[in-house]
Parts: structure tokens; C-alpha cells; sequence
């Protein structure tokens, strides 16, 4: 089963070029074009990834950030925030929301797919472990 990658960004053009720099990793990609949306894609579309725009109309990437990180049903999506903010109060503003890692803008392919893979490679891990953590609960409850 291939990942699922959420990329949410108000800007089209940044869109097609994060899925064009993506479209080697083998993942199931979808778009979102603000905050709101990012958290409907969400609900339907159940990435294991989310590049996060943090500029974005209706919710900021940081309002969307911290309501997933703080709901047990979404707390696991890896949340990778693209962002041309670099000062480090914005920075500290998004490991508060709860980010996994940033990405400056520009956005280097090289360092885009790696980190995506990298991310992609733990979440399978961590949700791996989950999983054979419930086996055992289950295992000593007979």
C-alpha cells in the first residue's frame, strides 16, 4: 500500500511544484487550497503525510497544525510545514502547533523527497509498532 501525502498550499503554483518534485516517490497525492480544506481532506482522504503551508487563508498552517496534533484520531499524521517564514519566532510557533519538521521556501527537490522519505519511513515504523504493541495488549488479555 502506498503512502498518502496531503499537500496543503493557497498558491497553485507551489502545489504543482511540490507534486511535480514528488511525482518519483511512490505515494498517493491530493491538494488542499486552504486551512478548512486541509482538515476536510483529512477526514477523507487519511494521509500519513501533510506538507503544510503555513500562509494560508481561512486557517493558518499553524491553527491546522495544532488541531490535528491535538485530536488522538489525527495526532499521528506527520506534519512537514513548507514555509517562507524563517524567523525563529515562527519556527517556535510551529513545534508549539506540533510540527515533525520545516522546509524553507524556496523548496530544494533534493532535500523535499528526502525528507518526505524519511518521514514516510518513520510513520511506517511508528505505525508498525502500534500495531504489534496492540497485538501484544490483546495477546495478554486472553
Amino acid at each position: 500500500m502506498s503512502s498518502r501525502i496531503l499537500i496543503a498550499d493557497d498558491n497553485v503554483a507551489n502545489r504543482e511544484l511540490l507534486e511535480a518534485y514528488l511525482a518519483k516517490v511512490d505515494c498517493e497525492l491530493e491538494s488542499a487550497v486552504d486551512g478548512a480544506d486541509t482538515l476536510e481532506k483529512v477526514e477523507s482522504f487519511k494521509p500519513d503525510l501533510i506538507l503544510l503551508d503555513v500562509m494560508m487563508p481561512k486557517l493558518s498552517g499553524f491553527e491546522v497544525c495544532k488541531k490535528l496534533k491535538e485530536n488522538p484520531q489525527t495526532s499521528g499524521i506527520m506534519i512537514l510545514m513548507v514555509t517562507a517564514l524563517s524567523e525563529l519566532g515562527d519556527i517556535e510557533r510551529g513545534v508549539a502547533a506540533g510540527t515533525d519538521d520545516f522546509l524553507s521556501k524556496p523548496v530544494n527537490r533534493i532535500e523535499l523527497t528526502k525528507r518526505v522519505e524519511n518521514m514516510l519511513k518513520l510513520k511506517g515504523t511508528t505505525d508498525e509498532l502500534e500495531r504489534l504493541r496492540q497485538y501484544i495488549q490483546e495477546m495478554e488479555e486472553r
